[in-house]
């Protein structure tokens, strides 16, 4: 709407307007926290799967040490039955 336009509304034309505006603003709010909250959950999801994938590398370096271990020991014991 131009100020033209504006201008030539009464009172109650433009409270009209301002309850249009009010309204809408309140619902881009409303939209704006939910949008945020959405952002939010997301960021901690990411946050999380990269502890997890974290987690999962630590642990494959114990089962990798572990089957190392294992190895050697299965070695040492043929070792020891061969000679």
């Amino acid at each position: 709407m131009t100020d033209n336009e504006l201008k030539k509304l009464s009172r109650a034309g433009l409270l009209e307007v301002l309850v249009t505006q009010s309204r809408e603003m309140d619902r881009l709010k409303a939209e704006n926290a939910l949008l945020k909250k959405k952002l939010e959950n997301r960021e901690i999801m990411m946050s999380q799967s990269g502890s997890i994938a974290e987690a999962s590398l630590r642990i494959n370096h114990v089962f990798e040490a572990a089957q190392k271990a294992a190895d050697q020991y299965v070695s040492s014991v043929r070792c020891h039955f061969s000679a």
